[in-house]
């Protein structure tokens, strides 16, 4: 599936990865591919990306690796999308 991770000054991360955990309002969840459409509100948390990942050297910074080959992003807030294997993650 497709992800895009969106901050207010640039995209951080666009391409394909094997799954995405998100810090949801009500907990964290997980998508696949072939996830159900959703919209939801993200709290504070960590999103953890698998898959192989290439990181933008100006954006390196942002992220750490975490266990079992996690990529990670730290965020304050926002919003996630899925719709037809294409995952937006609008980050604070």
């Amino acid at each position: 599936m497709y992800l895009e991770i969106v901050s207010p000054e640039a995209t951080l991360f666009a391409g394909e990865v094997t799954s995405v955990s998100v810090p949801g309002v009500n907990g964290e969840f997980q998508m696949l591919e072939n996830h159900a459409p959703i919209v939801s509100l993200l709290q504070e948390g960590k999103v953890k990306v698998k898959g192989n990942i290439i990181i933008e050297e100006e954006f390196q910074h942002k992220f750490t690796k975490g266990a079992d080959s996690e990529t990670i992003l730290e965020i304050t807030s926002g919003t996630v999308e899925m719709k037809d294997n294409k995952v937006i993650v609008l980050a604070d």
